[in-house]
């Protein structure tokens, strides 16, 4: 159990956050009036005054708030929650999305601040439940429960806002129906390898996703790149995975030969190559459906014997 050290918010991005004494937080949005609240997966931001202290120590002028964090906890090891745990205060819930960030340039709050704790020790979240919050609440941190799940569509097209995605929300229906899931976060990236090694390698050593998917870009034309970066990734490959799905879309075209879908694993993550079309997808992962959690259980440790 920890508590809410202080609150803060911003009308615009990449600027200081200002101390408030309270907030409204609305579910699927964020805080009322705060510009990193919306219909996305970083809804609210949370960092560790702990985090803090360690760069006052190190001679930087800084307070909660300067690096755009909403919530500043005290007493909660924000850098080791897993992806999907809960934190709840009061009414209000959330739901652990990403660790850190990936930050492409410096923004203001760099060079305000003389360097930014973010990327490395903040932590994000979408809002599950709405309610007001005020500084000093208890808050508390509740188990991951079900798998962590990750999706990354590859498509140029999709890239650039000339089609929209029907893959990830068709797997992402299956999923949901298939599994218990603590947290599923859908990508969509150009077919570029070093954009998907990148995310992969995120995905897996950062976020701990327990199951990644990858869409698309699995077949051979020129712009066809996810199996040569999964087999970058990837430190043990899964064959039998691969031929399971080949075998099973043979049944009903002759194209299916043609894929070359790469799954395996890196750390504790699994990670599946799926074609670009929804149908396809659906029904590649379907063939697999029933050996996944075995897969991931075993990945991360389970030492049970298989046959039982």
């Amino acid at each position: 159990m920890g508590k809410i050290y202080s609150l803060s918010v911003s009308s615009e991005k990449g600027v200081r956050k200002e101390n408030v004494d309270s907030v409204e937080v609305l579910k699927n949005y964020g805080i009322q009036g705060d510009a990193h609240a919306g219909g996305w997966h970083r809804q609210i931001s949370f960092l560790a005054v702990e985090s803090i202290e360690k760069m006052k120590n190190l001679g930087l002028d800084v307070k909660s708030g300067d690096f755009a964090e909403n919530i500043t906890t005290e007493g909660i090891d924000l850098c080791n929650l897993p992806v999907g745990s809960i934190l709840q205060s009061g009414e209000v819930r959330f739901v652990i999305s990403q660790k850190g960030k990936i930050c492409h340039n410096k923004c203001a709050i760099y060079f305000q601040a003389g360097d930014c704790i973010m990327p490395r020790e903040g932590i994000f979240a979408e809002v599950l439940s709405s309610g007001n919050l005020k500084v000093n609440d208890q808050i508390a941190v509740l188990p991951k429960e079900g798998l962590s799940i990750g999706v990354i569509t590859l498509s140029d097209k999709g890239s650039r806002g000339e089609r929209i995605d029907k893959t990830a929300p068709a797997l992402e229906n299956l999923l949901r129906d298939r599994f218990e899931t603590a947290f599923i976060r859908k990508t969509l990236i150009a077919d570029e390898e070093s954009q998907l090694k990148s995310h992969l390698e995120d995905f897996c050593d950062t976020q701990e996703f327990d199951l990644i998917l990858t869409n698309g870009s699995t077949g051979l034309s020129p712009r066809d790149i996810a199996p040569e970066a999964t087999l970058e990734v990837i430190e043990k490959r899964l064959p039998g995975f691969e031929e399971a799905m080949r075998m099973k879309s043979f049944k009903k075209t002759p194209h299916a030969l043609i894929s070359r879908a790469v799954c395996g694993c890196r750390k504790n993550s699994l990670i599946i190559n799926l074609p670009g079309s929804p149908k396809g997808a659906v029904e590649n992962l379907n063939v697999l459906i029933n050996t996944i959690e075995h897969a991931i259980s075993k990945l991360q440790g389970d030492k049970t014997d298989c046959a039982e």
